[in-house]
């Protein structure tokens, strides 16, 4: 019979998990070694536990198995809980295991002992513990949860000392790799009249594309309803991808860089269709203009019912939902299409650096030259990344890697270690700024011992940008609690053993992203440019 912690191995492989991370505690070493024995899986060390929860996060996505990571008791468990809240708001598949004191302990005043259970239940699907008696069945349980309907995060309890104990065979079939998506739901005549009346009456209708579209799989139909009845489309910042930029009907990205210019289009709706649109990103609201709303999505929409004033719910599978509104045969909508070809050609125009300047836009641009189609960029929160989620132009989502949902800092760096792992022959590029470099720096010495080939790329400016424009935007707070001034005046030449490449003009910076892409391993490029740019690009008006 094998031991809890052999058990704890065998489950996770079979499910298809191929790493655990984690920073170990003296209960979780019968676990490691179980790792170790266990062919086809494992034990990932990182510096941080809350790396450990954003790297399982990312595998998530990424391969759609849950990613696994562990902590130990206390602040393992609120250092893990940044990831795991991630992975909640994010839709990412996760099982997050933490060390818990055995049942004659719980309920006692002990060193490092919270109640875990209670930590967790708000940033998780579900939250359980496991015993020497149910180690495969709650695994398993847990992975269909995290995996069905929205995907997200389920927390299990390790009563410490349990490991070496002997467990029985139960025998337990893998019931979540049989998991089904949401079943489409019929729609009782009344909707489908009020729905036929709504599209055929629109005129100016937009499609609204969420990260929950992503993970349907729904890109080709969606470009297909697009094109049969001439309508513009918007994405969420996470569905960037989904839908082409040199695609004459795509309008842009909401709530990021120039929103004012994506405004202009979808300000002139008088139909929104939300297709996997995900509020988590960005209220309907938020944006849209006083006109009904039809929301196709594996839940209801989550609304304001004061200010929308008609809201028809398609609620199940969005495939077939897309499948029955491609049926519907109606004249082809009013958009000018010069019109929304002048509007993008402004904006991508105004994205472009000036001639001879050096700031974020010419960081981005000459990056986006550089890096392979087929490569996968991770980028960080702050005002580079409300630049780049207009800017950047991305072939498919799975390249382009973002928290919005959870929106923490210091994803970037722990993200393209994840993607490296899983895509060990393509290009990844983690992208950053000074602030979020500074949260998670010590992890390049778990990518210099892992010898992952990754081009990380830190915009210094000196200052947390987007809450120094937000500051300038209130004309009464002075300039005050976002400088960082962490750049040295002479560059240091490596952090961890990790070599660093620094560049201060268009010029050393290419010939650095060219050093940077054929170095082996893990190689850091540190880019100081003037920040001044951002202010006229982000945080623009998000209605006409």
């Amino acid at each position: 019979m094998p031991t809890v912690a052999q058990q704890f191995a065998h489950t996770l492989r079979d499910i298809g998990v191929r790493y655990v991370f984690g920073v170990p505690s003296g209960n979780m070493i019968d676990y490691i070694e179980a790792l170790r024995e266990e062919e086809g899986i494992d034990f990932v060390l990182v510096g941080h536990e809350a790396t450990a929860a954003i790297m399982a996060d990312v595998c998530g996505r990424i391969t759609g198995i849950p990613g696994v990571c562990f902590a130990t008791f206390g602040p393992g468990a609120t250092n893990l809980s940044t990831g795991v809240g991630e992975a909640l708001l994010d839709r990412s598949p996760l099982l997050a295991f933490t060390d818990e004191m055995p049942d004659h302990l719980l309920n006692r005043v002990v060193q490092m002992n919270v109640n875990h259970q209670q930590l967790f239940f708000p940033l998780t699907k579900h939250s359980t513990r496991m015993n020497a008696g149910n180690v495969e069945d709650i695994i398993l349980k847990a992975a269909g949860i995290a995996t069905s309907d929205v995907p997200g995060p389920v927390h299990i309890g390790v009563p410490a000392g349990i490991g070496a104990q002997l467990v029985q065979e139960t025998g337990t079939e893998l019931e979540y790799l049989r998991v089904e998506k949401k079943r489409w739901s019929p729609l009782v005549p009344e909707q489908v009249r009020k729905i036929e009346r709504l599209w055929r009456k629109s005129e100016k209708p937009v499609l609204a594309v969420g990260m929950a579209a992503v993970r349907a799989g729904v890109k080709d139909l969606i470009v297909e309803l697009a094109e049969k009845n001439n309508i513009p489309v918007v994405l969420t910042p996470m569905a960037k991808g989904i839908f082409p930029e040199d695609h004459p009907l795509y309008a842009g990205v909401l709530f990021h860089a120039l929103s004012d210019v994506v405004a202009e289009t979808h300000g002139e709706a008088d139909l929104v269709v939300g297709i996997g649109y995900d509020p988590v990103e960005f209220n309907y609201e938020d944006w849209m203009p006083a006109v009904p709303l039809i929301h196709i999505d594996e839940k209801e929409a989550d609304v304001d019912t004061g200010k929308l004033r008609e809201v028809l719910n398609v609620s199940g599978n969005i495939e077939m939902a897309l499948r029955e509104l491609l049926k519907l045969n109606s004249p082809s909508k009013k958009w000018d299409r010069d019109e929304l070809a002048e509007r993008k050609r402004r904006m991508f125009q105004k994205l472009l650096p000036p001639p001879e300047t050096f700031g974020p836009r010419a960081i981005l641009h000459e990056l986006r030259e550089t890096l392979p189609p087929e490569g996968i960029l991770t980028v960080d929160v702050g005002a580079h990344l409300h630049l780049l989620g207009q800017q950047w132009r991305t072939p498919s989502p799975e390249k382009l890697l973002m928290t919005n949902g959870w929106s923490g800092m210091g994803f970037a760096i722990p993200a393209a270690m994840a993607a490296k792992l899983n895509h060990p022959t393509l290009p990844v590029v983690a992208l950053l700024g000074d602030g979020g470099f500074y949260m998670t720096v010590g992890e390049l010495a778990a990518a210099k011992r892992l010898r992952l080939n990754i081009v990380f790329v830190v915009i210094y400016d000196q200052s947390l940008s987007l809450i120094h424009i937000k500051q300038k935007k209130k004309a009464y707070n002075p300039h005050y609690g976002t400088d960082l001034d962490l750049l040295a005046e002479v560059s240091t030449n490596h952090y961890f053993g990790v070599p660093v490449l620094r560049a201060t003009d268009l010029g050393t910076y290419k010939q650095a992203l060219e050093t940077a892409f054929s170095t082996q391993g893990p190689v850091v490029l540190e880019v100081f440019a003037d920040a001044g740019e951002y202010s006229d690009l982000l945080l623009r008006p998000n209605r006409r």
